[in-house]
């Protein structure tokens, strides 16, 4: 099953500017995706509150699911039964799945890590249920996700070193699992699928050279930075993410789970990273926050009670070419469920145009001015 990184992955171009971003492309059997990319969140096969409908009128091509999520709730059975996820969420772009390894050490309060895999208590009913790397690529099969995460134990922030060198061994064993378990089985529903590994090691820069350096001796199609933006201070971050892409292999493309605000993202493409995923564009939005060119507006402030302006004028949204901050303030106000919708849809609106400005300024060679003149604008009314 091993697949050629050069047909999955390719580098459009490298910035000229003294720094590690790029343009590059991903190629699924779903769709191409123009990196960097930043991937919409649908834990359950849905990004909440915002139908496909609108996910392909902002040209996105990639989203995130959550294998641990899917196989507790519908279940492996019904996604088999619809010929996989795509079909089930009438979804015809490309799909990640997290192995739901996250999820076990989050969302679990019961659970047993041995080499063998992770014994887990289901938040929904406290049912036990038992991960292994293998049945975690099963899952992922049955979900039939263009890319797969293999299974990692994450590590909280702070960690000692020492734990986080046990904590690294055990992963490291199931990633290598998964990857031998993938190549041992085939894909249901015809198409190939791929496989991303995790290094983790904390803030531990000789534990994430270890761990970029084991990984990288095993034929995964791509490589992910996994354990941040868990309560880690985000100099720290930084400097962990710019460590790891200096280790990492460059034909292959370079994942940031997790991350991050809009600033986050400019950083760290900056620093070289070419996939994104987080929840903050509509968790934020159910909390009434709407991301702007001009900075992030909070909906149930009073000072918008009048106000018939466009949420904003330089991100075309559905939203935002239809609507006016005193009538999404009221829809808020009263409990709407309309107002969390037309919210979520601009987030993730502003967010995918937020890549696509990106992308044009690194392949132009002016991305820093680009970054200068974003973060001015948008900083100067942050959190208005």
């Amino acid at each position: 099953m091993g697949a050629s990184t050069l047909s999955f992955f390719s580098v459009l171009c490298n910035s000229k500017e003294g720094i590690n971003a790029r343009c590059g492309y991903i190629k699924t059997a779903h769709s191409e995706i123009e990196t960097p990319v930043f991937m919409p969140v649908g834990t359950l096969g849905t990004v909440k509150a915002v139908d496909v409908s609108y996910l392909k009128s902002f040209d996105c091509r990639i989203l995130l699911s959550n294998t641990y999520h899917l196989y507790l709730r519908p279940g492996i059975e019904v996604l088999e039964n619809a010929g996989g996820l795509h079909k089930f969420m009438n979804w015809d772009k490309s799909i990640l799945t997290d192995s739901g390894g996250f999820q076990v050490f989050s969302l679990s309060a019961l659970k047993k890590i041995s080499d063998e895999g992770v014994e887990f208590s289901s938040h929904i009913d406290g049912s036990k249920h038992f991960f292994t790397p293998e049945k975690v690529v099963d899952i992922q099969r049955s979900i039939g996700s263009d890319i797969m995460m293999s299974l990692d134990e994450c590590m909280p922030f702070p960690i000692s070193e020492t734990d986080a060198k046990k904590s690294l061994s055990i992963t490291h064993n199931w990633e290598k699992r998964c990857l031998e378990h993938l190549k041992s089985t085939q894909p249901k529903y015809g198409f190939e699928q791929f496989l991303f590994s995790i290094n983790q090691g904390s803030i531990y820069k000789n534990l994430r050279k270890e761990s970029i350096e084991f990984l990288d001796n095993l034929d995964f199609s791509g490589n992910a930075i996994g354990g941040l933006a868990v309560g880690e201070p985000k100099n720290l971050m930084n400097e962990t993410v710019n460590f790891c892409v200096e280790h990492m292999n460059p034909e292959k493309p370079r994942y940031l789970m997790g991350v991050g605000t809009p600033e986050d993202l400019l950083n760290c493409v900056e620093n070289g990273i070419d996939m994104f995923d987080c929840v903050l564009p509509t968790r934020n939005a159910r909390h009434g926050k709407i991301y702007t060119s001009f900075g992030e507006i909070n909906i149930k402030n009073l000072k918008y009670k009048f106000d018939n302006n466009s949420p904003d004028s330089e991100c075309k949204t559905y939203t935002s070419e239809n609507f006016s901050l005193s009538y999404l303030r009221h829809l808020f106000i009263s409990g709407e469920i309309l107002g969390s919708i037309l919210i979520s849809i601009h987030n993730i609106g502003f967010y995918l145009n937020l890549m696509k400005n990106i992308r044009k300024a690194i392949s132009e060679n002016n991305f820093l001015s680009f970054k200068k003149d974003f973060l001015n604008k948008y900083l100067s009314n942050k959190n208005k």
